[in-house]
């Protein structure tokens, strides 16, 4: 089984200088690539001077995240594809139980390893942890990182197990699912569009894993960091375009519902003095109304619809039931 580890980079000198020697180190069953997407800086030239075993590809524009992969996974043969950010540092034997995992269930079309804190290398990161899941209103979680509470590791989760999605930060999905699915969704640009790709996955049929028996360590924010606006803008319309495309059941009253909700963050956000987040919220479900009639298109393109959610409300659960864990839940 081939694996192309295809790193997306722009601007990331520094991330490459400081990561890529341990994925070069670790990945011998993988070709490893860069993917630049149209940086500025001397990226390109650093790894090629210095890195010569790492196959560049050079995209001609920044389209973010869901293009930049589109546009770079699109002329490559490898049997399964690992998209790794920049700002993760892998660990010995890491590709070889989601080797195993793919050989074994033909089925299974999408897998993430353990997600540890870089900064915390015993607590679990935000940006997947331990694999994720959705509630009712399109809100994610995951088993180790339920909103902003990270959980230590302890072993809890060593174990594989299905999930619901799998983090963008380090995604392994076969070549022939990928393109089955036409790739990322390009107006997502970034963030939640992963969630997007393994909705229609598992729409599709196919299974989503999570193994504890690989870890990657991310650093988290390196783009993007949490306090940015353009984060909260992006998660909260993206959660929303793919709640529209994908969900099962009536659609008016399940998005009705989650604009309330969201509308509470919103204030939320405005009582602990954050107004540049409260106008983000807002922005975000104007952007969702100006293509709503592409998500409706989108929605009727899809021919069947799996139970999504095993939480009504996580925000219940969290703010109000105080269940803070996967576990309590």
């Amino acid at each position: 089984m081939n694996i192309a580890v295809v790193i997306l980079n722009w601007n990331g000198k520094n991330l490459l200088a400081q990561f890529l020697p341990s994925v070069i180190a670790h990945s011998k069953e993988a070709t490893v690539y860069v993917a630049d997407n149209a940086s500025t800086d001397d990226s390109v030239a650093f790894v090629k001077s210095n890195y010569p075993s790492v196959r560049i590809i050079q995209n001609k524009e920044n389209g973010g995240y869901a293009k930049g992969y589109n546009d770079a996974l699109k002329d490559l043969n490898e049997d399964v594809f690992c998209l790794l950010n920049s700002d993760i540092e892998v660990t010995e034997n890491w590709l070889a139980p989601v080797i195993e995992i793919f050989k074994a269930e033909p089925n299974t079309a999408i897998i993430q390893p353990k997600l540890l804190d870089f900064k915390r290398k015993d607590y679990f990161e935000y940006a997947g942890a331990a694999g994720g899941f959705i509630d009712k209103y399109g809100y994610p979680y995951c088993r180790g990182r339920i909103f902003n509470t990270l959980e230590k590791d302890t072993g809890q989760y060593n174990n594989n197990a299905a999930i619901f999605w799998a983090s963008g930060a380090c995604l392994f999905i076969r070549n022939r699912v990928f393109h089955e699915l036409n790739g990322f969704d390009e107006t997502f640009f970034a963030h939640m569009e992963e969630i997007d790709l393994c909705w229609r996955a598992k729409n599709s049929g196919y299974f989503v894993k999570y193994t504890g028996t690989s870890k990657v360590y991310h650093v988290g924010g390196a783009t993007l960091k949490n306090t940015n606006p353009k984060k909260t803008f992006l998660n909260f319309r993206n959660s929303l375009f793919a709640l529209t495309k994908n969900a099962k059941g009536a659609l008016f009253p399940l998005v009705f519902i989650r604009l309330i909700l969201d509308g509470i963050a919103g204030i939320k956000f405005l009582l602990e003095f954050k107004p540049r987040h409260t106008f983000a919220v807002i922005k975000a479900h104007f952007s969702f109304y100006n293509n709503l009639r592409l998500l409706l298109k989108k929605r009727k393109s899809v021919e069947n619809r799996i139970k999504y959610y095993q939480r009504t409300s996580i925000v219940i659960d969290y703010f109000v039931n105080n269940k803070t864990n996967y576990h309590s839940l």
